[in-house]
């Protein structure tokens, strides 16, 4: 990868993993790598692979463009979910391993309607394992 845009990359994941409120080891974890291996990407060492860059685009929920392209100006593109409600809600959701089928949900929707599917989803998981509560 050309040395400008490593340092792109380097700066634009260390932008997310700050905005996310991640970590470098949550990453590693996710794919399946050293926390070395991340540790270099975030200091510019070296950069991934695309199909790693592909996969931190998912781990962020982002385009690729939002990790390959310079975000200085302010132009980076959304994040998956238009609305930061919404991608709050979503983040919730995907943290929660019985309630990542809600990511087929459409891109616009709302944080209320999100909050609502995860609500009645967590009402029948309890009712599933007769307890009140599913988490």
């Amino acid at each position: 990868m050309p040395e400008n845009i490593q340092k792109i990359f380097t700066s634009n994941l260390n932008r997310l993993l700050s905005l996310h409120g991640k970590t470098q080891l949550e990453l590693a974890k996710y794919l399946k790598v050293s926390n070395t291996t991340v540790n270099n990407w975030a200091k510019g060492y070296n950069t991934p692979r695309m199909d790693k860059i592909d996969r931190i685009c998912a781990f962020f929920k982002v385009a690729r463009e939002d990790l390959l392209k310079d975000q200085r100006d302010g132009t980076h593109t959304t994040a998956y979910y238009t609305d930061p409600e919404t991608a709050k809600v979503a983040q919730e959701i995907y943290d929660n391993k019985e309630l990542r089928v809600l990511f087929d949900a459409a891109r616009n929707a709302s944080s209320e309607d999100l909050a609502t599917a995860t609500n009645v989803l967590k009402a029948l998981l309890a009712k599933e394992r007769g307890s009140e509560d599913a988490d």
